[in-house]
Parts: structure tokens; sequence; C-alpha cells
């Protein structure tokens, strides 16, 4: 371990040297715009001459910070790569931005920013200068922050945590460097992987789909062809749920499945707690998880790219030209929801059966004026709407009804 940590403070001190003689010391400066700082130093700081800040500020303030210092650069676009490809990591990050960004100070970590000196601090225009600054954590974040705002989709009043560290100890920052990016943490998935709880649902899933893999281990990348976010797909089977199974987990009049939108680590719980009672009081319920998972990841595919949205104008929606590339989770998710009044069991075994092309339409309109009208033209608002999602599953039941006469 020591000599891979000697052999890190090398290339960090090789990068920082590299650095310096291309632009010489003193001659980098940022304005960082802030929207709150304290002043952290400790003691123990002081007596070494430099002090932490910490805060929180707008997104875009720090869409300019370098990350030469950085033992690690923007994954997606370090040098080799022929294409952008983003980790689980990274779209995380992104998930969190499009679906739920007033949480996302509180989800996410954060940055940290080594600087040799800060000058200037205006309390009443809350701004300051960072001189020959470096993000040192972080750089993940910022790069999905950057690709964002180059595609006109950054959440507007949005903030992130921050921290500086003052110091001129070369030595001191490729230290701080090498120890705020390890990462030890276990997720939640990583332990039902583990434990096997997901190894029937993908060997389901594989019946339909040679090759695929859900993931279980948060070292595995979701990847969309062959390793399937096993909590995105927990989140739509959740969604799906008909009337007559959700009294297991929740009201029985009145599903409310608006946490299926931003809640994962809710859904997967659920999961759980089904999984364990799978032989008695869940038994129904896990049945269905399995049966339905195909149809439902595929239903959620068909969903983020749907081209009934051309013609909609509504601007959340990412575009390729004419092309619908990704439609945000806010949408797809009520709209999911109210595909569960399809959800039927026939000869013993839960199917999904949708009338295909017939009630797209109608969802779609339905679904741009809940985006338009209830939510402000904001998908989080309307992934979070219990109004949205009851709009749209009286479309649902109304098309089921009438289809029945």
């Amino acid at each position: 371990m020591t000599s891979v940590i000697g052999f890190l403070k090398l290339i960090v001190r090789k990068i920082m040297k590299k650095s310096v003689n291309a632009q010489p010391r003193n001659s980098v400066k940022v304005r960082f715009a802030f929207n709150s700082l304290r002043n952290l130093s400790s003691p123990e700081d002081l007596a070494n001459n430099r002090k932490t800040y910490a805060g929180q500020v707008p997104l875009k303030s720090i869409l300019e910070l370098p990350t030469d210092e950085n033992v690690r650069t923007y994954l997606p676009e370090s040098s080799g790569k022929q294409k952008k490809s983003y980790t689980s990591v990274h779209k995380a990050i992104k998930d969190t931005l499009l679906n739920d960004s007033e949480s996302f100070s509180v989800l996410n970590s954060g940055i940290v920013i080594v600087a040799r000196e800060v000058s200037d601090v205006d309390e009443k225009e809350k701004q300051l200068v960072l001189h020959e600054p470096s993000i040192i954590n972080g750089a993940q974040t910022q790069g999905v922050i950057k690709d964002l705002n180059k595609q006109g989709l950054l959440p507007e009043n949005t903030h992130i945590r921050f921290e500086i560290i003052v110091t001129t100890d070369e030595d001191l920052i490729a230290e701080i460097s090498i120890a705020r990016n390890y990462q030890n943490d276990v997720m939640a998935v990583s332990i039902a992987g583990r434990r096997g709880q997901f190894d029937e649902l993908e060997a389901i899933l594989q019946k339909d789909n040679d090759g695929v893999r859900l993931r279980k281990s948060e070292s595995e990348y979701p990847n969309g062809s062959s390793v399937i976010d096993t909590e995105k797909l927990l989140q739509v089977i959740t969604a799906l749920i008909p009337k007559e199974l959700w009294t297991k987990i929740g009201e029985a009049e009145s599903p409310n499945k608006v946490y299926t939108y931003s809640m994962k680590a809710r859904c997967l719980k659920e999961f759980q707690d089904i999984y364990n009672g799978r032989f008695d009081e869940y038994q129904e319920l896990y049945k269905f998880y399995l049966e339905i998972a195909s149809k439902a990841w595929d239903l959620y595919n068909s969903w983020k790219c749907h081209q009934g949205f051309k013609g909609t104008g509504l601007r959340s929606i990412e575009r390729s030209g004419s092309e619908i590339i990704e439609v945000p989770d806010g949408i797809v998710f009520p709209i999911i929801s109210s595909l569960s009044a399809f959800v039927e069991k026939k000869n013993r075994k839960w199917t999904l059966n949708v009338p295909a092309d017939k009630i797209d339409k109608l969802l779609i309109e339905t679904a741009k004026r809940s985006y338009m009208e209830i939510a402000d033209h904001n998908p989080q608002t309307m992934g979070k709407s219990k109004a949205c999602y009851s709009s749209l599953l009286q479309i649902s039941n109304l098309y089921k009804t009438l289809s029945k006469v």
C-alpha cells in the first residue's frame, strides 16, 4: 500500500510541476461566487499556516475551476477514449440533477478545492478570489455539471457543497488529493447482490434477454445493453404494481406511487422485504416482480426515448435535431405508473397488456398538460406530484373501461 501511495504522490507532483511550468505562479486567479461561506479553520490549521472554508455555491460557479491537481480527471473525457461513456457514478449524478435537483446539495458529497491564497472576500456581494485553485475531489461531479450546462439542461437555483483548503504546502496538497479520492462505502445494492437477492430476478431477465446481467455491486457499471441498473428496474416494477397487490405495501384505495420516481433506496428496501417474505405473506407480490420484470424494463426504455414526444415542445426533453434522445424520469414515471391499470393475471401469470400505440398519444397529451399546468414546466415537480400521477391514471383507467364496452 505504501508503494502505491508513493507512486500516486509522484504522479500528482509531476502533474503539478507541469502545471507550474505551463502557467507562472500567482497568475491564475478565479473569481468565485458563493451563496454561503464559513471559516472552519482549526487551531491545527492556523498553527500550520493554512485555512479551511466551507459553504454552498451555485452550480455554475464551479464550471471554470481547474482540475489539474486532482488524482483523476473527468473520466468520460480521459485521453484515449473514442466515445464519452458515463459510469454508474456519472449517471447517478446526472439522474439527481435532472430528477431531484432540490436534494442535490445533500445527496452529493460536494467538491474539495485547494488554493494557495484566498483574497477579496466580499460577504455583501458573496464573492471571493481563489489564487492557483484546483478541484482535488469532485472532478466527476463538475464534469457532469459541465455536460448538462452545454446541453442547456442544468437546473437553475441549485447549489453544491464546497470545501476550500488554503495552503502553499505542495506535499500536503498531493496527500489531500490522494486521501480524498479513496472511497470505501458499501452500497446497499452490493449487500443485496452479495446475499443473492437478485439472482432469481436476473435469471428471469436472462430468459428474454440473452447475456444481460443485473448490477449487483457498485463496482459494476450499468450500460443499458448488458448490465441493467437494478435499482432503476425495481423503481419501475414498483410503479407498475397493480391496485390489488398494492395492499401489501401501501394504501388500498389510492396507491400513492410518487416515491417510485426519486426514492430508489426505499424501492430497494421494499424489494428486500418482499424477497425475505417470498414464501409467506409476500409470495404473490414476489411472483409479480419476477414475471413482470422483462416487460417493465422494455416499457421504461421505450418511454425514455418515445418519439411520440416530437412536436410537444417540452424543453426538458433531450433532442438531437428532431429525434427524441431522452425523456426525463419525472415525465416517464407518472406515465408508467398509470400503465399499471393494464397489469393483469392471465393463466396464473402476471402480465402487462398495454394497447400498443393506441393509448400512447392520449398519455403524452395528458402528460404535456400536467407538465405545463400542474408542474409549471418542471419535470422534477411532475415526478413528485400526486396530482400528475392521478390525472394520467384516470386516463388509463377510463381507456381500459371503454375498451371493454
